[in-house]
């Protein structure tokens, strides 16, 4: 861990990309997915207080519940939108002009936010959630390319890990900016909604003196001269930085005369299926493994453990924290322990928790310190969570696909990312409320089958380049191709006994 830090210290700017890429990037992902938890009960009172002043109409439950529940899924909607124009964006523009041009969506955004209160509109609120969705679905994208672009492969896995590291602050802040003290109060919230914009702003003239992608320039661009000044001004004067060109130019010649494909070709494409299918079940499972509904029953084990009301969104504010802090950990410990590992224990935590998590929800009514080990199962889980999924799947598509199907792996991997967040915000409260606690079951199974899947399917990818992950993937499957085509040669010989 020490020699991966110390490494990645003798490269400042490698620093400043992903301290930069990251605060404009999927740090706005993470953070309008938690911070309209806070402002919740003020923006159902400008609902009401909006149709009172413009129709005289007083809303019932059930129609400002629909209200609500349309202004939150606009920004799944919109993160969907982004996330299918995000690939071709940043193929024709580069990834630092994409990020560019993001940023003054987000500052777009932020307007609508600020000025919906004043303007007494939650339409425009509406409209905003639908821009910071664009937003983010491209930030998704665009921000993991140039990342993994430019960092060298002796640190592609801790490089990798910070995107979900920042998905996580993201989410701390939302519910850190959200507590009444700070921006969460009546007068407030409409700057609560409106913090992306300072952001933004500093990505956007940040990122002016950084370098484009070295890749994007030599594979997509074809211009050597560019790539080698990006990979100096990255690495320093005096890297040697010889092998990296080289490894690039091995791929371009690979690829000599292939176009970018688009989504619908990477589907029918053989050669890369188990790649594809690495990424599709990993995605699923990001949105499917339990992680929504712990952070759900989590108040309630915390108010059965004890805990007085008042205090209880400082107790969620204690696990926000503990996600961060163990995906920042975890991503420290990529390079010496290995992504598959790291899935696959983490997998199998996560369902272990999620077993015991439902059988100590159902014992506490029975047994009075039962929701301590409710409490204890929740910062298991979570902590499992942050130590593999969230910090390795989001940069799957990029450590997994050559150039000319990276963007189409994004735009396939991010829609279902955003599909998944839809699925779960509008779908899950209906199986709480028939399955309640026993709906961990569920999740349980995702989470061992994809334990399964990537023990058996999946190689391990740390310290190897695109085409040598390919060549394993290749490697890994044909062996059982082999066995299948010997075991039916067996079997169609003239008496052969099985």
């Amino acid at each position: 861990m020490t020699n991966v830090l110390h490494l990645l210290l003798k490269n400042p700017v490698l620093v400043a990309v992903i301290l930069i890429t990251g605060i404009g990037g999927t740090f706005h992902y993470g953070f309008h997915i938690s911070v309209l938890t806070a402002p919740s009960d003020y923006i159902k009172e400008l609902v009401n207080s909006t149709c009172v002043q413009r129709y005289g109409l007083y809303l019932e439950h059930w129609q400002l519940s629909l209200i609500w529940s349309f202004i939150v899924s606009t920004y799944c909607i919109g993160g969907l939108l982004g996330s299918l124009c995000a690939g071709r964006i940043a193929v024709t523009y580069g990834r630092k002009r994409c990020l560019m041009l993001n940023n003054v969506v987000a500052i777009s955004g932020a307007v609508l936010m600020v000025l919906s209160k004043t303007a007494h509109s939650f339409e425009m609120i509406m409209v905003g959630r639908l821009v910071y969705g664009i937003n983010s679905g491209v930030a998704l994208t665009a921000h993991t390319m140039y990342v993994l672009d430019c960092a060298p492969k002796s640190l592609r896995g801790l490089i990798g890990a910070s995107v979900g590291s920042f998905v996580s602050l993201g989410k701390f802040f939302g519910q850190l900016l959200g507590i009444g003290e700070i921006l969460g109060s009546e007068t407030l919230w409409p700057f609560l909604l409106a913090f992306s914009a300072l952001t933004a702003v500093l990505q956007l003239v940040s990122l002016y003196f950084l370098p484009e992608s070295p890749r994007f320039l030599l594979l997509d661009r074809g211009d050597k001269s560019a790539c080698e000044k990006a990979l100096q001004q990255l690495r320093g004067s005096h890297a040697d930085y010889r092998s990296e060109v080289e490894e690039m130019l091995k791929e371009r010649v690979a690829l000599q005369g292939v176009r970018n494909h688009s989504v619908l070709e990477l589907l029918l494409a053989r050669s890369v299926r188990w790649q594809l299918l690495t990424v599709i079940i990993n995605f699923i499972t990001l949105q499917l493994c339990g992680i929504n509904a712990v952070y759900l029953y989590a108040s309630d084990v915390f108010r059965a453990a004890g805990i007085p009301a008042h205090n209880l969104r400082y107790v969620t504010l204690g696990t926000g924290l503990c996600e961060s802090s163990t995906v920042i950990a975890c991503g420290l410990l990529i390079e010496h322990t290995g992504k598959k590992f790291l899935m696959v224990r983490s997998y199998l935590c996560m369902s272990i928790a999620l077993l015991l998590l439902t059988l100590t929800l159902y014992l506490q009514v029975h047994v009075s310190w039962m929701p301590y080990c409710s409490m204890v199962l929740i910062f298991f889980f979570i902590i499992s969570f942050c130590s593999g999924p969230a910090c390795i799947v989001a940069p799957m598509p990029g450590e997994l696909f050559t150039q000319s199907f990276q963007s189409a792996a994004f735009t396939v991997a991010c829609t279902l990312n955003w599909a998944g967040l839809f699925f779960v915000g509008m779908v899950f409260p209906l199986i709480v409320e028939h399955l309640d606690y026993f709906c961990f079951l569920i999740f349980f199974a995702f989470c061992f089958a994809t334990a399964v899947f990537v023990w058996y399917n999946v190689p391990e990818t740390r310290n190897r380049s695109v085409m040598e992950i390919a060549a394993e993937f290749d490697r890994m499957h044909s062996k059982a191709k082999h066995s299948e085509t010997k075991l039916k040669a067996l079997q169609a010989a003239p008496g052969t006994k099985l």
